[in-house]
């Protein structure tokens, strides 16, 4: 995510925004300054009929109602003004206003009521990604952690992708999945698959273990529940460990987009498995071991970087899809949380302000040698062609 941030969207919708709530107040200005500067058979009776259906979506029930009586006002006032208070068509426009004023605070009342609706369903989503994805402490096993669940669609808290990080006697353990399908379904297969994992971690001595604990849970959880697909559900994995006391990192990839490495001067590698592997759920399709741990030395000052498909499928307006290898290669960082500020914000400007796939983000650090555990971001140093990449 040239790496910048939204605020130039998110200003432009503020100052839209207030205009948007002075337009009642400009229309029956309008319509007075209308009816004034018009000859007598011309009436700003519109502007005044649409004040208050513009402020009832807007305002509250008091103040739709003042705009309702400031339009009726206006009507009586132009035609004392005019002389033509006496005339059929002021009685018409007067009970026009009033009629349409009294509609709109029915749906004012309305609007209201599925806002607080939906307040309330948004406050039991938000309630529900903190038990099933609780957001990691910034500090485990020595390491900085940075975590992230941005939805495709606005107002949708958690989906199918989830991230876990864990200190366990084996070291820090931490897995980012992404589960096929999308909604319920996909809610409660990243619950097993988190609940599995926060069992597993602190008694299987081998990530290959670990793995084949998680899929054995979302097996015997199929049988049982019918909203999780047992026949053909599956899911994608990347489970890693940071020994204690070594600069090292292992990682066990079930069919899962590579995670990225980022080193402390800006190179950058693509932490590929040697063989590729099926995702939990198809593991009993393998011809051999479902998935082998690999390794990666974990220098000071790196950054491991994991995510799901949703940051490598997002298109910009041509199909072009982002490449976070391309994007991050040469920048460097004070930690893993500008790190994923960075990456974010440039997924935007890449897809012009959206995504089609939730994203799930995991950036774990090791601080540098003789580095504080938080400094500000240095400038970009870019490596010689081909150092630090691969595996």
């Amino acid at each position: 995510m040239g790496l910048g941030r939204q605020s130039e969207g998110r200003s432009g919708d503020g100052a839209a925004w207030q205009v948007v709530r002075v337009l009642p107040f400009l229309l029956i200005l309008l319509g007075l300054v209308f009816d004034l500067l018009t000859p007598p058979r011309f009436t700003g009776a519109p502007f005044f009929t649409a004040a208050p259906l513009i402020a009832a979506p807007l305002f509250s029930l008091g103040a739709t109602a003042l705009t309702g009586i400031a339009s009726s006002a206006a009507v009586v006032g132009l035609h004392l003004y005019n002389g033509t208070s006496w005339r059929a068509e002021a009685l018409t426009e007067l009970v026009t206003v009033l009629t349409v004023s009294g509609l709109a605070l029915l749906i004012n009342r309305v609007v209201r009521r599925s806002g607080e609706r939906l307040a309330s369903a948004r406050g039991i989503a938000e309630a529900a990604q903190r038990a099933v994805l609780p957001t990691p402490a910034e500090r485990i096993g020595g390491l900085h952690v940075a975590a992230r669940y941005e939805a495709a669609q606005a107002d949708a808290f958690i989906g199918g992708d989830l991230y876990a990080v864990q200190d366990t006697p084996y070291g820090v353990r931490l897995a980012v999945g992404d589960v096929r399908g999308k909604g319920l379904g996909a809610v409660e297969a990243v619950a097993v698959v988190l609940g599995a994992f926060r069992e597993a971690a602190e008694t299987e001595p081998t990530l290959e273990g670990l793995a084949r604990r998680l899929e054995r849970a979302l097996a015997r959880e199929g049988t049982r529940r019918e909203g999780l697909d047992a026949e053909e559900g599956f899911t994608t994995c990347v489970l890693g460990e940071v020994p204690p006391g070594a600069e090292l990192l292992r990682l066990v990839n079930r069919g899962h987009p590579e995670p990225l490495l980022l080193y402390a001067d800006g190179g950058l590698a693509v932490l590929a498995p040697a063989e590729p592997a099926l995702p939990l759920g198809l593991g009993e399709l393998a011809a051999g071991p479902p998935g082998t741990a690999g390794e990666w030395p974990f220098p000071p000052g790196s950054t491991l970087l994991l995510f799901t498909d949703g940051l490598t499928e997002a298109r910009d307006r041509s199909g072009v899809f982002y490449d976070p290898a391309v994007r991050l290669r040469g920048r460097v960082f004070s930690g893993p949380d500008e790190v994923l500020s960075a990456l974010s914000s440039d997924v935007r400007r890449h897809t012009g302000g959206g995504t089609t796939d939730d994203m799930a983000l995991l950036a774990v650090g090791r601080a540098g040698e003789g580095q504080p555990e938080r400094r500000r971001t240095v400038p970009v140093v870019r490596r010689e062609e081909g150092s630090g990449d691969g595996a």
